[in-house]
């Protein structure tokens, strides 16, 4: 052979060696990869071969599937109330892959999941069709409800919780969608699509706002600078005077942290600080106990977590390192204090569970086809924010705030409510429409079994009318009702 041909034939013999090793590692080391990937479109027709498991909320499904009428995917995805339901399930497509429950637990809904290899293997042996599992909610259909039409055509959202346990009971979003709209591949779904798009539609309904955005938490956030002066000692009794000059002039300024109205704060104790809402006594107390100190109460209630999954990730709350008058701003739920409802509902819960504050989470069991359980969430402790004596202390103010003062409209006959109201500004100069908050729990002899976050951030409400007791409140009683008549 000459020397040309042989140079041609070892180039040859090198590309032949470079395809086997290219086609080995795609064969072996990539193909687990290339196997899930997103892009292959074999994957969206594996899942979609098959009716998918139901999400269930009180044992019932409110998610389904149907043939598709076209195309290469045999069944597409239901919802039954998908608005209501789209901020827990988030949506399944056919052409814009999935989020949230629907991503998150899609082994387990397609029956994909490796735990399900034994029944998979089992069914494939009798000849039996591969079913998807069932992902078992904690959620309420009536506490979700009631928080869906109490926010209506507001934009707002709510969050609920079990104190006890850390379920979360309701977790509404409005304006919403409904996934059912473009859970196929049609130009009628593209084009449903695109109309949700934050681009195209600026209220974004497929933000979930209680889950994904943060707002300054306003008044609200005095229950968490109450408990930081009560642990450490600033404050012993409710009921005793406060050192609190009015107006009060924020340190290192020469700016009075004014109160709103006409409401009377010098000297003002903490209960009766809490019952009118005074910005001075609070602004004060969260400049004593200095700004390490707020952050690291601020955090113990779940404020600075980048990660809080419920298994859906929850937008980080955050109370910043600031200085001194902005620390005190912060102590009032303004300034840079940013948190989402599920976190209020959380401070909340930790109050009304005496001080321990369980970890929020939305999914009690997966399930198999054939209703064998594969999983089991069990309730767990995330922290101790303020001694069960504080705690109990904090639950005095709030429900004299309810009973004698800002949250009267929060009120259940025969029933034990504590709340907090919060205006909080908004924009340059409170340029901008003021979120109304409001934060509640119910308490029975049982101990209690609901504590809830309401935020609405937009509303055709104007003015003097825009306030959490006005247009917040009476949407957490409604929540707060649904709980405790399923309780009966």
């Amino acid at each position: 052979m000459n020397k040309p041909l042989r140079r041609v034939a070892v180039f040859c013999g090198l590309l032949i060696l470079a395809l086997l090793v290219r086609g080995n590692w795609l064969q072996y080391v990539q193909a687990d990869e290339l196997a899930s990937d997103s892009k292959n479109r074999r994957v969206n027709i594996e899942r979609y071969a098959t009716p998918r498991g139901n999400i269930i909320v009180d044992g019932e499904p409110i998610t389904g599937s149907v043939e598709s009428k076209s195309g290469d995917y045999k069944f597409k995805r239901t919802w039954t109330d998908g608005a209501m339901w789209a901020p827990v399930t988030g949506y399944s497509s056919q052409a814009f892959d999935s989020s949230q429950l629907e991503k998150l637990e899609d082994g387990i809904l397609t029956g994909n999941d490796d735990r399900l290899f034994f029944r998979n293997t089992l069914d494939m042996i009798t000849g039996k069709p591969k079913e998807g599992g069932s992902v078992v909610t904690t959620l309420s259909s009536a506490a979700q409800k009631a928080a869906y039409n109490g926010l209506g055509d507001k934009k707002g959202a709510v969050a609920a919780i079990d104190p006890t346990t850390g379920k979360i009971l309701a977790l509404a979003s409005t304006p919403s969608y409904d996934p059912s709209k473009f859970a196929g591949t049609s130009n009628e779904d593209a084009k449903a699509w695109q109309e949700v798009q934050k681009e195209n539609n600026p209220d974004d309904p497929m933000l979930n706002r209680a889950l994904r955005e943060t707002y300054s938490p306003g008044s609200t956030f005095k229950v968490v600078t109450a408990a930081a002066a009560l642990e450490e000692g600033l404050v012993d009794d409710i009921d005793a005077k406060t050192d609190t000059p009015e107006p009060w002039i924020m340190p290192d300024t020469t700016t009075p942290l004014r109160n709103h109205g006409n409401i009377q704060c010098e000297n003002a104790s903490l209960r009766e600080a809490l019952r009118v809402s005074c910005n001075s006594v609070f602004g004060k107390l969260s400049h004593q106990v200095g700004n390490e100190k707020m952050i690291e109460y601020a955090e113990k209630f779940g404020f600075n977590n980048p990660e809080l999954d419920t298994p859906v990730r929850a937008a980080e709350s955050v109370f910043p390192e600031d200085n001194r008058p902005q620390n005190a701003m912060a102590g009032i739920g303004q300034a840079s204090n940013r948190a989402t409802p599920l976190q209020m509902a959380m401070v909340t819960a930790a109050i009304a569970n005496d001080g321990k504050l369980m970890k929020p989470y939305m999914v009690d069991q997966l399930k198999a086809a054939n209703l064998d359980t594969i999983e089991t969430t069990e309730p767990q402790e995330l922290s101790q924010p303020l001694s069960s004596e504080n705690a109990q202390k904090i639950q005095e103010m709030m429900e004299t705030v309810v009973e004698e003062g800002t949250g009267g409209n929060a009120r259940i006959d025969g029933v034990t409510v504590g709340g907090k109201t919060g205006t909080a500004e908004r924009g340059v100069n409170n340029s901008g429409t003021p979120y109304a908050w409001f934060i509640s729990y119910a308490k029975t002899d049982e101990g209690s079994p609901v504590a809830v976050a309401v935020v609405v951030e937009d509303s055709n409400a104007t003015g003097a009318d825009i306030s959490g007791g006005g247009l917040a409140a009476p949407i957490a009683k409604a929540v707060m009702e649904a709980v405790l008549k399923g309780k009966q």
